[in-house]
């Protein structure tokens, strides 16, 4: 009996041990679960605090399958110049990411690419097709035609351009293009024109496109097309799958966060002033009737409009409706330092107000542009930034020349040059 009770004793010993490891590995299992769980919950707040922080590139959905990987701010842009839908301001922006990294510009022989004539690679000043020639940004006004803009454009290149309400788009362009267009030089007013437009407008008339669906024919398509069902569907899709952001110049600042977002740029790179803007002396409100009547006579850019509205509250829906009032705020407070900063009185001037003639914005037809002065007492560095942002787009434009091609700056490229040293 005491040798029995003897040899069951080690096995009984045995059996304890086991079951103390094993009870220890599950433990040990447990914990390092847990502390595994605790620290990819931790590691996600933190990337999402810090994701949160001004300034700091957001998540996108190009890279949302990629973890921890932040995007890069893209060089290679498009920007379809769209005419009086604040474009120029936007203009103004890409000119200064640009010159400020050194990219290199497509840039016009003038001040368009053979505008109102579809876009051709030999309107690009000094460009050769049989030398290779790679540009990250081209942005001056032309009418868009895609083969042609390919053949200068990486793969892979943003593309992106901004609408406008087709309402306040013709009284504007009745007011800036009203000695330059054959069917508004025929009438007094914009009322008067739409009460009957087919008395005065002719699909021959040189700058006809400026009184009707100016958007469709900056896109490159014909703006007195029979606007059926389908048609409009397919040139819809089709500028959809070629530009990856619409923007609408009615909530600039909306648009400049998707921007931000979809360039992985920063804050400081989309502040900006408003530029080639009209006094409020000339900008004329609108009877109900006119109203309607401006849409069914730009009924292809209503369409237009109207669908890239929905896509446009679609990508601030996706953005987040907080997070983008938020980062519009943040916009807003930089802009109205950079305003008190930079500025002589804080705001903008009428053009004859403005002292250094070299900053006076180009005037056109009975539209009154306003400009800017520049605060006097700005040290050399701030004085530089803040000359870039109020610069008027010809003559930026003139100064874009002179660096890139000096042998062939022009006199008024050098007195440009002249203000900024």
């Amino acid at each position: 009996m005491l040798r029995r009770r003897r040899r069951k004793k080690p096995r009984l010993l045995q059996w304890c041990t086991l079951h103390v490891l094993w009870m220890a590995v599950v433990l040990l299992m447990a914990i390092g679960l847990a502390i595994q769980t605790l620290g990819i919950t931790d590691k996600k707040r933190i990337l999402s605090d810090q994701l949160d922080q001004p300034g700091v590139l957001p998540m996108t959905a190009h890279y949302a399958g990629v973890p921890d990987k932040l995007c890069q701010p893209k060089t290679h842009v498009m920007f379809l110049k769209t005419h009086k839908t604040a474009s120029s301001t936007i203009l103004n922006i890409l000119y200064r990411f640009g010159e400020a990294r050194n990219l290199t510009f497509a840039l016009p022989n003038s001040y368009q690419f053979g505008y109102p004539f579809l876009f051709s690679t030999r309107k690009i000043k000094f460009y050769s097709p049989i030398k290779t020639q790679e540009y990250h940004i081209i942005c001056n006004h032309m009418r868009f035609f895609r083969p042609q803009v390919e053949k200068v454009m990486a793969r892979g290149t943003y593309y992106f351009s901004i609408l406008r309400n087709p309402v306040t788009l013709a009284e504007s362009s009745f007011t800036y293009y009203k000695g330059s267009s054959v069917p508004f030089k025929k009438v007094e007013s914009l009322e008067q024109f739409l009460n009957d437009p087919w008395k005065y407008y002719s699909v021959t008339d040189r700058g006809n496109q400026y009184a009707r669906n100016l958007m469709w024919f900056d896109f490159g398509f014909d703006h007195n097309a029979n606007g059926t069902k389908d048609y409009v569907a397919l040139v819809i899709n089709e500028i959809e799958s070629i530009f990856r952001l619409i923007l609408l110049s009615e909530y600039f600042d909306e648009s400049m966060i998707l921007l931000k977002d979809a360039l992985c740029w920063e804050f400081d790179d989309v502040v900006s002033f408003k530029l080639n803007f009209r006094s409020n002396v000339t900008v004329k409100a609108l009877s109900d009737h006119t109203v309607e009547q401006a849409k069914a006579w730009n009924s292809l850019d209503w369409r237009l409009y109207l669908h890239f509205n929905r896509t446009f509250w679609d990508r601030v829906e996706e953005y987040g409706q907080q997070r983008m009032r938020k980062d519009v705020l943040i916009l807003q407070n930089k802009r109205k330092k950079l305003m008190d900063l930079c500025l002589q009185g804080g705001s903008p001037v009428e053009a004859s107000q403005i002292q250094d003639k070299i900053l006076k914005p180009f005037q056109y037809g009975r539209a009154r542009i306003m400009g800017y002065n520049l605060n006097p007492n700005l040290n050399n560095r701030t004085r530089e930034r803040c000359l870039r942002m109020i610069m008027p787009e010809l003559q930026y434009k003139d100064l874009l020349d002179a660096k890139l091609f000096p042998l062939a700056s022009t006199g008024k490229n050098l007195q440009t040059l002249q203000l900024h040293f």
